[in-house]
Parts: C-alpha cells; structure tokens; sequence
C-alpha cells in the first residue's frame, strides 16, 4: 500500500497556518515593534526611531529553577521600559527607571536624589539647564523641583532623559508593575519624517511620487542609527 502523501495545496495551508501562530506568539510574548513619536526620550531615542521591545525579559516566574533557565530579570534602574500609559492604557509610552520600589525620590535643580544622593545619568538632556542652587529660580516649577516621594511596592518612578519635555512620573505617579509591557533593546530603523503635506499635492504623476517615497527613503533613513542598542 502506497504511503500517505500530503497534497501540495495542505503542505502549503499548514506552513503558512504554523507560521501565522509563530508570528502571534512572538508578537504577543516575545517583542514587539514600537515607534518613537515624541522628542521626551532625546537626545537617546529621536523621533521616528523603530525600536524593538523585549516583552519576555519582564516575565513573571515560579521558581528558582525558572529564573536560572529563562533569559529573564527584574526591572532595574535605568532600563528604558515600555509601558501602558496610566491615565490612558490604550496608549503606550516609554521612559527610563528612575525609583524602584523603596527610593526615596527627589529633584532638586533638575538634578535626581535617591535616599539622598545624586545620580548619575549620562544620558540626560536639558532644554534649559538647571537653575542655580543658590537662587529661588524653579520653585513650584516640577522640571526644577520635585518631592522627595517614596516609591510605593510593585511601583516605579520613570522619567523621560529630555527632562524639560516628558510627561513622566512627575506629572501623573508612580508606575504600576502590571502596566510593564518590557525592555526597549535595538533601534531596527530610524526615519527623519518631515512635513508631507505638500508632497503628495502639486500636480506630480504616480511614477514621479513613487520614485519620490524610494528617495526619500534612502536620504532620510539615519543610517547610523539602524542596530543601535538602547540603553
């Protein structure tokens, strides 16, 4: 008796089925794709940088057994996370770690104090730089001066590094662990957008506009961004 053979149309349905449940699954637990829309993150992440976002890094575990198999770990200061937003969990920001649970948190001059001693960020960007310590300049001003604050349990204080541009922990809390989605971990590309308003009026042909999109692809793609690692 002849062996079962598949027909060539199933091999085909049943590849394309497992390959639609991998790209689910990996899109659901593993990471995911996120796109920079505002400047609350420069000079670090610029708008229009396509990041990946390790959603698996974050995961709960069980056991010891689990924590020392699975590539996964705590949240830690100065991780760039993804998060739902509070106030709007349809919406998804992205902030670095600033408190962790416990910190006592505070802003004195737009410098960060945690249990009382300065942190040292490199990666923070001012639009204007702090005010002198000595003058009453910034007082009630929440980019000059904030709290001190206690990190609630299973919460964090996240800030953007553009500190006089982000609406971060400052102005709405503390995060709920729960609202983590994971770790940004690579810019996969990054794109200079600029106003297309005009470009796709003025009385231009399709091909004339095709050929426009594949230029402007190449001479605004920031190049030596593309692989980046975020940290």
């Amino acid at each position: 008796m002849s062996a079962f053979r598949k027909s060539t149309l199933r091999e085909y349905f049943e590849s394309i089925v497992v390959a639609v449940i991998l790209a689910l699954f990996i899109r659901t637990f593993v990471v995911q794709a996120f796109k920079i829309p505002t400047g609350s993150m420069e000079q670090n992440l610029l708008i229009g940088d396509h990041l990946l976002v390790n959603k698996f890094v974050f995961s709960p575990t069980a056991t010891g057994a689990e924590r020392s198999i699975l590539p996964v770990t705590s949240i830690k200061r100065g991780d760039v996370i993804v998060f739902k937003y509070p106030e709007d969990p349809e919406r998804d920001f992205i902030k670095r770690v600033i408190g962790l649970p416990g910190d006592v948190v505070e802003v004195r001059h737009k410098r960060i104090y945690i249990d009382g001693r300065p942190l040292d960020e490199p990666y923070v960007y001012y639009l204007r730089p702090p005010s002198d310590v000595a003058s009453p300049f910034g007082v009630g001003d929440l980019r000059e001066q904030y709290g001190p604050v206690t990190v609630p349990p299973s919460e964090y204080f996240v800030m953007g590094d553009n500190r006089d541009n982000s609406q971060d922990s400052r102005y709405w809390g503390f995060l709920p662990r729960g609202l983590v989605k994971g770790r940004a971990l690579v810019i996969y590309w990054s794109y200079e957008s600029e106003d297309d308003e005009g470009y796709a009026t003025g009385g231009r042909t399709g091909t004339r506009r095709f050929w426009s999109v594949i230029t402007r692809f190449f001479t605004h793609t920031r190049w030596e961004r593309l692989l980046q690692p975020i940290r």
